[in-house]
């Protein structure tokens, strides 16, 4: 139903209020429901339009941020690089161990190599 016939309708139920209250709640509802509706299909007609106007920029997710510089003590950074490589000794070791064992189980076991030693300065 059509925005202006729910609104005459409205008006005439209003005149003769004394019957058809429910009626007139149910016409409200529904021109209420009507003009939320146009609303949204606006809204959604504009989007629409601002989406196919600009298909050519780039999107800007696709731009990278900058990595944040941590503002770590020359200690804590000598720390987190033990560590690291601690870890990566360790997955190495494992990946040695699970090759070795693949390769056949009668065959001698070598120790995993030994990581470099670290360096004073944490580098």
């Amino acid at each position: 139903m059509k925005l202006k016939n729910l609104k005459k309708k409205i008006r005439r139920l209003e005149k003769r209020l004394q019957e058809g209250s429910t009626k007139l709640a149910n016409l409200r509802q529904r021109l209420q429901a009507a003009e939320a509706a146009k609303a949204m299909k606006a809204a959604r007609k504009s989007a629409a339009h601002a989406a196919a106007a600009r298909p050519a920029a780039k999107k800007p997710s696709s731009v990278k941020k900058a990595k944040k510089k941590l503002n770590l003590s020359p200690e804590r950074r000598a720390q987190l690089s033990a560590a690291m490589k601690a870890r990566w000794a360790a997955k190495r070791a494992a990946e040695a161990n699970a090759k070795s064992a693949s390769a056949g189980q009668d065959s001698v076991q070598r120790p995993p190599p030994q990581p470099p030693e670290n360096k004073p300065d944490g580098a």
